[in-house]
C-alpha cells in the first residue's frame, strides 16, 4: 500500500532537510509529494537540487521506498492552494499531509494511518489533546483552537477534538472527491466539513506535539483564526 505524504512549504529552509530526512527514514513505502509556494528563503533552490540530483542532497538514511515529487507554485498562495495541487498530484493508496516544519513527528505516521489501513476508517485526525507529550505554547492559541473545534463540531456533528490538526489522512478516493476552495489556513474548517457530509468514517488517534514560537517560524496568526470562523460557517451551510 502506497501512501503519498503531501507536504506544503513556504519559507521552511530551517527545517526543511531534517523534516524530509525524518519522512524518508520511517520504514513504509510512500510517496514524497513536495509542493513550494514560492519560497524565498532558500527552500525553492533545496527543493531544485533534491529535483536534479535526488535525496542524496539531504543525507540520512532512507527507508523501503521513496518516491520523490516536487511540484513548484508560479506564485504565493497559501497552504490551501499548495494541498489542493499535492493532492490532486499524488498518486498513493492512502493520502497524510505533513508541515515541513519539525512541529510533527513522521515516525507517528504509521500510527495515524493505521485505521484506514486496518479497513476501519476513511478519514483519520491525528490529536494532540488526547493524551501524549505536547510542547506547552501560547494559551490563546489553545483557546482559540477549542473555539474552532468546538463550532466546527457543532456544524458537523463531529465529537473531534482537534479539528485544526495537520495530521489529516485519507483514502485517497475520498480526498480526491473533496473540491477544495480555501487557499490559506482556511482548508482545515473546509475539509472538515466536506468531510463530515460525505458521511466517511472518521477515527482520531493520539498524536504528540512539539510546537514552535514565531520566532522559530510560525506563521499562523489572528486574520487565520477569523478566516476558520468565515469557514466553518460557510461549508457548514454550503450544499
Amino acid at each position: 500500500m502506497l501512501v503519498s505524504v503531501v507536504i506544503p512549504v513556504y519559507n521552511e529552509i530551517p527545517t526543511l532537510a531534517e523534516i524530509l530526512r525524518r519522512v524518508t527514514a520511517v520504514d513504509f513505502p510512500k510517496e514524497i509529494v513536495i509542493v513550494d509556494d514560492c519560497s524565498r528563503d532558500g527552500s525553492r533552490e533545496l527543493l531544485q537540487q533534491l529535483s536534479d540530483k535526488g535525496l542524496s542532497v539531504i543525507g540520512g538514511t532512507p527507508k523501503n521506498r521513496n518516491e520523490l515529487r516536487i511540484l513548484f507554485q508560479e506564485k504565493n498562495q497559501g497552504k490551501g492552494a499548495a494541498l489542493r495541487r499535492g493532492f490532486a498530484e499524488s498518486t498513493g493508496d492512502i493520502v497524510i499531509v505533513q508541515d515541513a516544519d519539525l512541529e510533527y513527528d513522521p515516525r507517528e505516521i504509521p500510527r495515524v494511518i493505521q485505521p484506514i489501513v486496518d479497513g476501519d476508517a476513511d478519514v483519520v485526525f491525528g490529536s494532540r489533546f488526547i493524551g501524549t507529550p505536547r510542547r506547552v505554547l501560547y494559551y490563546w492559541h489553545s483557546v482559540m483552537n477549542q473555539l474552532l473545534t468546538t463550532l466546527s463540531n457543532m456544524t458537523s456533528n463531529l465529537n473531534l477534538t482537534d479539528m485544526e490538526t495537520c495530521y489529516k489522512a485519507f483514502r485517497s478516493e475520498v480526498i480526491r472527491s473533496v473540491t477544495i476552495e480555501e487557499n490559506r489556513f482556511g482548508i482545515e474548517p473546509e475539509i472538515t466539513a466536506k468531510v463530515a457530509r460525505g458521511g466517511w468514517r472518521v477515527f482520531e488517534v493520539p498524536i504528540s506535539y512539539h510546537g514552535r514560537t514565531y520566532e522559530e517560524g510560525k506563521k499562523i496568526g489572528w486574520k487565520d483564526g477569523v478566516r476558520a470562523l468565515y469557514a466553518i460557517g460557510k461549508y457548514s451551510l454550503k450544499r
